[in-house]
């Protein structure tokens, strides 16, 4: 019988808290209905973060990618170089054709081309990191490597842009220590499935053929905006863009593609490519 009684004064005692924790609860969920929907502001922040974990999530398993997984139907458009005299131009016709990019970008062009950065900020492009000066990264040092990344973030973070998250070598040139710098900074390598080779100016549908021949599901399809006249690049990419969504294959940016398609755990690290 005294237990009985303990049990019912401790059923009494609790109701009220059990009450106010259930008006608590419906109160918050009430101010949440009452504040309406996400503005894009926001949903755009929550986009960013999710695409950020997963860059991270890929990096748990893997340093590098040439490319993202084959069950979707997206593919990654990304430019070499820049920023440069081209750049804004590019930019304008990615954002009139409703495509975003990743940008490696130079730290040193910065000082004199930072217009062009800024415009992909803007447009809610990627920016990467292309190292400060476009070295052979295979002939430095570790303490030359480590300098020629870290000094390009700086570059990217003064400009208000996000520390980059993604590292392409110039001429596809690293080795193992690049590996260990990239670790330290937190980057993943990123390299590519198809080199359109724009750089040499084979002309507009040559970039075009090139870029559509090596279109696929997971795909990243290198180009430039700098390093010299990229008129043919621009010029070509309303034929790219349609060319592929005649494919059924919608262009992204790469951590777009890693959060919606990621490559599979298991394949081994990539090696030095040739090219850029």
């Amino acid at each position: 019988m005294l237990l009985m009684v303990v049990v019912a004064l401790a059923a009494v005692a609790l109701a009220p808290h059990s009450r106010a924790g259930t008006r608590r609860h419906g109160a918050a969920r009430r101010t949440r209905a009452a504040a309406g929907p996400l503005t894009p502001a926001e949903r755009a922040a929550g986009e960013r973060h999710a695409e950020e974990a997963a860059v991270e999530r890929v990096l748990s398993y893997t340093p590098a990618v040439t490319e993202g997984g084959h069950h979707g139907h997206q593919l990654a458009l990304t430019f070499d170089d820049g920023p440069g005299p081209y750049t804004l131009k590019l930019v304008h016709e990615l954002s009139h054709l409703h495509v975003h990019a990743t940008f490696f970008a130079i730290g040193e062009e910065e000082r004199w081309f930072s217009a062009g950065t800024l415009a992909e900020l803007r447009a809610g492009d990627v920016v990467g990191d292309h190292t400060e000066t476009h070295p052979m990264l295979a002939s430095l040092s570790a303490r030359a490597q480590h300098e020629e990344l870290f000094e390009q973030m700086v570059h990217i973070e003064a400009l208000g842009g996000p520390a980059p998250q993604l590292f392409r070598p110039p001429y596809g040139s690293f080795d193992a220590t690049t590996f260990k710098q990239l670790r330290a900074l937190h980057l993943l390598m990123v390299l590519w499935s198809d080199d359109t080779s724009d750089y040499t100016l084979p002309g507009t549908a040559t970039i075009v053929q090139r870029a559509l021949a090596g279109a696929h599901p997971g795909a990243i399809i290198l180009m430039h905006d700098a390093g010299g006249n990229r008129a043919e690049t621009v010029a070509a990419l309303p034929a790219i863009v349609a060319g592929l969504r005649r494919k059924g294959l919608e262009p992204v940016t790469i951590p777009r593609l890693l959060l919606d398609d990621p490559p599979p755990r298991g394949l081994p690290v990539p090696t030095s490519l040739a090219g850029d």
